[in-house]
Order: structure tokens, then C-alpha cells, then sequence
């Protein structure tokens, strides 16, 4: 048996969009952060931060290191 397909994401408006790149943007330094501890620490969905991470990642704002650590681009 098959399980069903995930629900799509929701739609975020671009208001909604910008506050949680915002969010995500004040809790990074240049010291790198776990993907899983900013998810634990922002308190949302990892279907709602990790379209965000890649958005603010192909903007040049964000870089992923190797073992899931996320740092302020430079």
C-alpha cells in the first residue's frame, strides 16, 4: 500500500513570506546554525522554513554548510 501524497504547502502571501525570512535572517550570524535547531527555535513547521531556506539561499543571503549548518551569506 501506498500512503497518500503530502497536502501542498500553503500559500504564503508575500507579507507572511517576508516576515518569516525576516525571522529567519535575525536568528543567523556568521557563525553557522543547525537547519533543525533554527526550525526548533523559529517554533514553525519544517514545510513552512524550508522553502524559505531555499528562497533566502538562491538570494545570496543565506549559505548552507556541510553537516545541515546554515550561516549569513557573506
Amino acid at each position: 500500500r501506498h500512503s497518500p501524497p503530502p497536502p501542498p504547502p500553503e500559500r504564503r502571501t508575500l507579507r507572511q513570506s517576508a516576515a518569516l525570512h525576516s525571522q529567519i535572517l535575525s536568528r543567523l550570524g556568521p557563525s553557522p546554525v543547525a537547519e533543525d535547531q533554527l526550525i526548533r527555535d523559529l517554533s514553525l513547521p519544517a514545510g513552512h522554513v524550508g522553502p524559505a531556506l531555499v528562497d533566502l539561499e538562491l538570494d545570496g543571503k543565506i549559505r548552507r554548510q556541510p553537516g545541515g549548518l546554515l550561516a549569513l551569506a557573506d
